[in-house]
C-alpha cells in the first residue's frame, strides 16, 4: 500500500490536535497517526524521533505562530495599536477555534519529562510577552506596566482556555479577550 500524502499544514493541526486533547503523555502514536490519516510507518518515517520529534515541531510551529500572528502584528508600525490588538485577538481566536481548543502551551507543559520542551515553552511565551510589552508601551505604559500587562495577557488568555476546556463553556475565552481589550486601553 502506497503511503498517504499529507501536506503540512493539516499534518500540524491533526498533531497538534491530539496533543492539545491528550497532553504529551496521553497521546499515542496511533492516535496522531488517525489524526493526520498516516499510517504509524508514515509518520515514523516523517518522524523517526517518534513522539518526541513530533512534540518538538509542534511547539516550534507554535512559537512561529506567535512571532508571525502575535509579535510581528503588534509590533508592526502601519496601524494604530487598537487596530494591531484587534488583529491579534482575531488570530488567537482562529488559533483556539473560539476558545473549543485546548491551551496548546499547557497541553505541551505538561510533566513529560522532556527538557527540550520546557526552554521551548519558555520561548514562546516571552516572544508573547515581548510583544503585548511593545504594545503597552506604545499605549503609553511605562515599560514596567506594559511587561506586567503583557504578563497578565498571558495568564487571561490561556487560564482562559484551561476554565473554557474544563467547565465545557467557551465564554471564559471569550471574556478574557474582551478583558485584553480594557487591559490594553489605556484611561
Amino acid at each position: 500500500m502506497r503511503p498517504q500524502k499529507i501536506d503540512d499544514a493539516s499534518l500540524i493541526e491533526g498533531l497538534m490536535s491530539v496533543l492539545q486533547a491528550k497532553g504529551f503523555e496521553g497521546a499515542s502514536l496511533n492516535d496522531l497517526a488517525k489524526a493526520t490519516g498516516l499510517q504509524k510507518a508514515s509518520l515514523y518515517h516523517r518522524f523517526p524521533g517518534g513522539k518526541n520529534e513530533i512534540a518538538v515541531m509542534v511547539l516550534e510551529f507554535v512559537y512561529n505562530w506567535i512571532k508571525d500572528n502575535i509579535y510581528l502584528v503588534l509590533t508592526a508600525k502601519d496601524a494604530a495599536p487598537a487596530t494591531k490588538l484587534q488583529r491579534a485577538i482575531q488570530h488567537i481566536k482562529e488559533l483556539y477555534q473560539n476558545g473549543e481548543k485546548s491551551c496548546i502551551l499547557n497541553a505541551l507543559s505538561l510533566d513529560s519529562g522532556l527538557v527540550a520542551l520546557g526552554g521551548g515553552i519558555s520561548k514562546a511565551m516571552l516572544l508573547w510577552i515581548e510583544a503585548f510589552t511593545a504594545l503597552g508601551v506604545e499605549q503609553g505604559f511605562t515599560a514596567a506596566q506594559a511587561k506586567a500587562k503583557a504578563k497578565q495577557s498571558l495568564v487571561l488568555v490561556q487560564g482562559s482556555l484551561v476554565l473554557s476546556k474544563g467547565l465545557n463553556d467557551p465564554t471564559y475565552f471569550h471574556k478574557a479577550l474582551t478583558d485584553l481589550k480594557t487591559l490594553f486601553t489605556k484611561e
